[in-house]
């Protein structure tokens, strides 16, 4: 009887291990997330983990509107979507608080997705693998989906609790944020009752954020003649641009980073006179700065030799610039089959001409606001096939004349090559308002919390929304803050235990003190 006893032991054992990594389709629970739910504060890990078992792609937000949807009313509160899919929950203000100003509080419910080339995911069906890792949660292998999935989590915390004070709250979830703004875009005038307008999508627990980029799409096309391949005397290789850091093209441009995109362009513009291009994969998301890229070009066999020196030393040399930020870089030759066509020789040299002259990275620093970068462009994305040049960057800047400097030199710049080029998704920064009522709040706030020190106030070279909610809210107050997230738009994307819980007190103490009406 006890052989048997143990024999079953055992297999429940093995049960509950497999019962731990089920990703269930259907209640849409991640049973790996129960680490993370053990986190304090509770309320806000749980919510984080809640939402992060929905898929929640930029322009795929059906599923997640419907879960936000579905919390609110069954909390019993007035839940509404608009037209272009946001979803506004309110919740009246806590006994005592009725004579505060009400407020809106505002995060985006889509998330960047990001993976390895070596993590097997499914963005559009799977929720995200969290784990801990000593004072940080991180994804197995993507991106976390901290940015801005821990400003929803506090915002459901909160409509969720019956012992938080604050005043009427308005629940502001706004989709596409990623790709476009399209929900803050599309938010209607009149529809929001707040005087003052909580922002949790910033980055770092030590600043309170008064201003931000805003930011144009730039996308150049083009086409080019093939140029028929005779096999007999050719061989073709694979070039791979990889183990970059990747990261946010606005918070860090100014980092040094590498953009794999311009790596790529370096390597075959010193080897152009021996090669014919058939193909580039580079970049992903415009907002994303470029963490891989794969080209096949084709060479006459007798230049193998020459070919693999030139491009081992250039990428040895490369190595040795970015080793200090990109210890990881990798440049990876391998031969494959050659393909049918490539480029025309007139053709490749105009590409790799027009990608080398194109600014990439920091075009302006602030000359007001210290250390704030102005403006900047992230050549994000470049596709070479089938007869067919695209290239998308993004420009950014706190200065709307600035951004169109920028967006008018790279237009400049590729239409001299014989690309059409269009500017799409444009949207305004944010000015910043150094006498904001909220401000005066929360600074002393965050003083006393934190043994006097002082919030770094400032201005960020990221895209929030507020610049645009602002065009139809002129008059509302807002403020833009959140705790420390590492590599977001990355997968090495990150959040700081400490940091949240440093950050939650904070939520509930500007919570306690909104100015009175």
């Amino acid at each position: 009887m006890d052989s048997y006893l143990k024999i079953l032991l055992q297999f429940v054992i093995l049960l509950k291990d497999e019962l731990l990594t089920i990703k269930s389709p259907h209640c849409g629970i991640n049973y790996m997330s129960e680490e993370i739910r053990a986190l304090e504060p509770k309320a806000l890990w749980n919510k984080f983990a809640d939402l992060n078992a929905v898929p929640r792609p930029s322009k795929k937000e059906e599923r997640v509107i419907k879960f936000m949807k579905d919390f609110g009313e069954n909390l019993g509160l007035e839940t509404i979507e608009d037209d272009i899919g946001n979803v506004i929950i309110r919740k009246p203000a806590t006994q005592g608080m009725e004579n505060r100003k009400p407020i809106v509080m505002q995060s985006h419910l889509d998330m960047v997705h990001q993976k390895n080339n070596d993590t097997v995911f499914d963005f559009d069906t799977q929720g995200i693998d969290m784990f801990v890792d000593g004072d940080w949660v991180k994804a197995k292998g993507t991106t976390l989906g901290a940015d801005n999935g821990l400003g929803v989590a506090t915002i459901m915390a909160i409509l969720e609790s019956d012992s938080i004070a604050h005043p009427d709250l308005e629940a502001l979830f706004t989709i596409d944020e990623e790709t476009g703004m399209t929900g803050a875009m599309g938010l209607k005038g009149g529809l929001l009752n707040g005087e003052i307008l909580l922002n949790l999508d910033t980055e770092e627990d030590d600043e309170i954020g008064v201003g931000c980029a805003g930011g144009v799409d730039i996308t150049a096309t083009r086409t080019y003649t093939e140029a028929y391949v005779d096999k007999s005397d050719k061989k073709a290789y694979k070039i791979e641009v990889k183990g970059l850091q990747g990261g946010h093209s606005g918070m860090q441009i100014h980092e040094g980073l590498g953009n794999a995109n311009k790596i790529m362009n370096r390597l075959l513009y010193a080897v152009v006179e021996d090669i014919s291009i058939a193909e580039i994969d580079g970049g992903s998301l415009r907002n994303a700065i470029p963490r891989e890229s794969v080209a096949t070009v084709v060479f006459k066999a007798e230049k193998e030799e020459i070919l693999t020196t030139l491009l081992t030393a250039l990428s040895n040399t490369i190595k040795k610039e970015l080793k200090t930020m990109e210890p990881d870089l990798v440049v990876e030759l391998s031969e494959v089959d050659v393909p049918a066509a490539t480029m025309s020789f007139d053709d490749q040299e105009q590409l790799l001409r027009v990608l080398y002259a194109a600014h990439n990275g920091v075009y302006r620093m602030s000359p007001d606001i210290k250390d704030l970068v102005e403006t900047s462009n992230n050549i994000a994305r470049v596709i070479v096939k089938d007869g067919h040049v695209k290239v998308g960057c993004l420009t950014r800047s706190s200065v709307e004349s600035s951004k169109m400097d920028l967006a008018n030199t790279l237009r400049s710049t590729f239409e001299l090559a014989g690309f059409s080029v269009e500017l799409s998704g444009d949207y305004p920064g944010w000015a910043p308002n150094m006498d904001s009522a909220i401000l005066k709040v929360m600074v002393p706030i965050y003083e006393r919390l934190n043994n006097g020190e002082k919030p770094h106030v400032a201005a960020c070279h990221a895209g929030l929304e507020c610049g645009i909610l602002g065009q139809n809210y002129p008059n509302m107050d807002m403020i833009s803050f959140g705790p420390n997230i590492k590599g977001a738009h990355s997968p090495d994307e990150r959040a700081q235990i400490s940091s949240a819980q440093k950050y939650w007190k904070f939520v509930l103490e500007i919570l306690e003190n909104i100015p009175i009406k």
